[in-house]
């Protein structure tokens, strides 16, 4: 039967429908619920003979070409329910451009090609790329005079034929020719600055063949050191009366945390001989996890790496003595790299060979046992206020799959099965129901009359405005100076982002991969970002696949195998308000 087309007002506007006869009307509701907003069971529509019922047959109600249908009704207060037409041109990849198909919602990120033993470096220069902060600031990066040229010729995807000085210019330039492709990219111009600027990574392989094997570890710490001298940013806690901020470097700010340390002579007799402790400050751009017959876990190398012996000449004693250092952080950087100490060096190979013992590391480290007692005071109230706003919405949401489970229980109890108890048998359960009820209010000694009982949307919401309140009080918990230094780490909390990995038995030899957190996807409305899924990407030169939670627990080590180098944290960020209404 062909559709008859029909008018329907509805507060002053008209709105041409199709109404297909062979359809009911519950089926006409939802076409007039996706051009006015009105649910269905809000909806009133006069017809011939009444309001039109759900299961009202369409083709009995002598319905005729362009006939006026009366709806009334308004939609509920809940916008969620409205339909409404995209506010952007929905666009497919087909129709994308390799760039715009590569910024996409879900894309894959780009791989890079190992141009001959070149793994150590894209593996470094993809954990590096999960910093948002450091791609931001790259992006305002002026390259130098000396290395124009070459940045000019990377516009055109020629950079590798410059001879660019410039590492700093050459990263930026490389991580924004990333973001326009999802294809494996050679990274010519990069390495070209790489070696130019530390020919170590030059070296040809001893059987001659194309160039040699590096240690990811060193690649990281020259790049960082590069961009440490180069890139610059603003610093916030500088800020002067006149509205200007200092400059500070990039690296300083979110990449450097600071020593307090402690060096005392071993020897009893050089105290009593009357030297006095020596006490230092010291910038670190890492933490190194040193690996012994004892270290099982992160926690064991890192508070071995903050305590360490060594000999040299005290002038009381009047020759050499051993001296032991203890150090404890005094400030925490936003990111946090930890370096595990598995590559030693042996004499009889000539190599950097590895240790192979399994060293377990967590997703989430607490760093507040490691600094001084000054910085001490200031993270445990904020840390310990963040695990107790955790707790509680946990709480939360376990109530909240309880009561789902719950009325997923009462309906399975009122479904199909339960129809087809006998009907006697039904009665008497009821029977023995109300039984108990009336002995249950008899043996009430107190009238409760009076009492009301709260419903679930109710505790719901007191529940949200104690968390919400708990969120403000944690606010109040931090330090001003700390508040401040927005490089820094407020909670004394990290999270895990991003994983280098080594496979194979020496630095110099085996393959580097990287594992990076993946971030949630970004809500097209309100251009915040989604809860995270859990998901890694792993990089694997120009091969990129997703992987699960799982793959990485299995880094820890104990063979040949793919085990961590060095981990990247960020620092778990204050619970704020703002965000959890975006969240609502």
């Amino acid at each position: 039967m062909d559709p008859i087309p029909v008018v329907v007002k509805h507060q002053g506007k008209k709105y041409d429908v199709e109404v297909d006869p062979t359809s009911n009307g519950e089926t006409f509701k939802f076409q007039l619920f996706s051009m006015t907003g009105v649910e269905p069971e809000r909806q009133k529509i006069l017809v011939k003979g009444g309001q039109l019922k759900d299961d009202a047959d369409m083709s009995k109600l002598g319905l005729k070409p362009k006939q006026t249908l009366m709806m009334m009704g308004t939609p509920s207060s809940d916008a969620s329910n409205i339909i409404e037409k995209p506010k952007e041109k929905i666009r497919f990849l087909e129709d994308m451009t390799e760039a715009e198909a590569a910024q996409s919602e879900g894309a894959t990120p780009a791989g890079l090609q190992n141009l001959g033993n070149t793994c150590y470096m894209n593996s470094t220069l993809q954990t590096l790329r999960s910093i948002p902060e450091l791609q931001e600031e790259l992006l305002r990066y002026s390259a130098s005079n000396a290395g124009s040229s070459s940045s000019q010729l990377s516009q055109f995807g020629l950079g590798g034929l410059g001879a660019s000085t410039d590492l700093t210019a050459s990263l930026r330039d490389l991580f924004k020719q990333m973001s326009e492709t999802q294809q494996g990219f050679p990274p010519l111009m990069f390495l070209n600055a790489l070696r130019t600027a530390f020919p170590q990574f030059a070296q040809k392989s001893k059987d001659g063949h194309g160039y040699a094997q590096q240690d990811a570890e060193e690649a990281w710490s020259q790049v960082v050191s590069q961009l440490r001298q180069k890139l610059k940013t603003k610093d916030a806690a500088g800020q002067s009366e006149d509205d200007t901020a200092k400059d500070i470097s990039f690296i300083d700010k979110y990449m450097a945390g600071s020593f307090e340390s402690v060096m005392e002579c071993d020897e009893p007799a050089a105290k009593e001989g009357g030297e006095e402790p020596v006490h230092s400050k010291d910038l670190f751009f890492k933490l190194n996890c040193h690996i012994n017959v004892e270290t099982n876990h992160l926690r064991d190398g890192l508070a071995a790496g903050l305590k360490e012996q060594i000999e040299k000449r005290s002038e009381v004693l009047g020759r050499d003595a051993l001296y032991t250092k203890t150090s404890r952080i005094a400030r925490l950087p936003k990111y946090l790299p930890v370096h595990f100490v598995r590559f030693d060096w042996r004499r009889d190979t000539n190599k950097k060979a590895k240790i192979m013992r399994k060293v377990t590391f967590p997703q989430e480290l607490d760093a507040v046992e490691f600094c001084t007692e000054d910085l001490r005071k200031l993270l445990i109230p904020v840390r310990d206020k963040i695990r107790d706003i955790r707790k509680e919405e946990e709480d939360v949401e376990r109530a909240r799959k309880r009561q789902k489970r719950i009325r997923a229980g009462e309906e399975n109890d009122a479904g199909p099965a339960a129809s087809k108890e006998p009907l006697q048998k039904k009665k008497d359960k009821e029977k023995e129901k109300e039984k108990k009820k009336e002995q249950e209010t008899k043996s009430e000694d107190t009238e409760m009359k009076d009492v009301e009982y709260k419903t679930e949307a109710q505790l719901d919401a007191e529940r949200a405005e104690s968390i919400r309140a708990a969120k403000q009080e944690l606010q109040a918990l931090v330090d001003p100076k700390l508040a401040a230094d927005n490089g820094a780490n407020q909670t004394g909390l990290y999270e895990l982002r991003g994983v280098i990995t080594h496979q194979g038995a020496s630095a110099d030899s085996g393959h580097y991969t990287s594992f990076v957190k993946k971030v949630g996807s970004k809500d097209p409305s309100t251009g915040k970002r989604k809860a995270e899924d859990g998901k890694w990407w792993w990089f694997n030169d120009d091969k990129v696949s997703e992987v699960e939670q799982d793959r990485i627990d299995t880094l820890s080590g104990g063979g040949q195998s793919h085990s961590a180098l060095i981990l990247l944290y960020r620092a778990v960020p204050l619970s704020t308000l703002e965000e959890d209404e975006n969240k609502a």
